[in-house]
């Protein structure tokens, strides 16, 4: 059983709104899918993707594969999670000083 880290749309016509799953390759875009790992709404400002780190890491630890746009986001959130670990300390050096 091959699976994918992918997008499935689940929102209206001009209100896009997409999960991010963990799924069979061969199902179809909108199939069942093995787990739901977060939200993707390409409309907000700041942050638009909301993805559970911890079960993405899980997941390509057991073989599936991401697709480009996934592989794309999945290294924006991290990018995005390690500046957030890192301002804190900054700030906490700063005050210190």
């Amino acid at each position: 059983m091959a699976l994918k880290i992918r997008l499935t749309k689940v929102g209206s016509v001009h209100q896009p709104l997409y999960r991010v799953v963990v799924a069979e390759a061969r199902s179809r875009r909108d199939g069942a899918a093995v787990e739901n790992l977060g939200t993707y709404r390409p409309g907000d400002k700041g942050n638009p993707i909301k993805i559970n780190m911890e079960r993405v890491e899980y997941w390509l630890s057991k073989g599936a594969k991401p697709t480009d746009t996934m592989h794309a986001m999945i290294k924006k959130a991290r990018r995005t999670a390690a500046a957030k670990t890192e301002a804190p300390a900054k700030a906490e050096a700063t005050v210190a000083s």
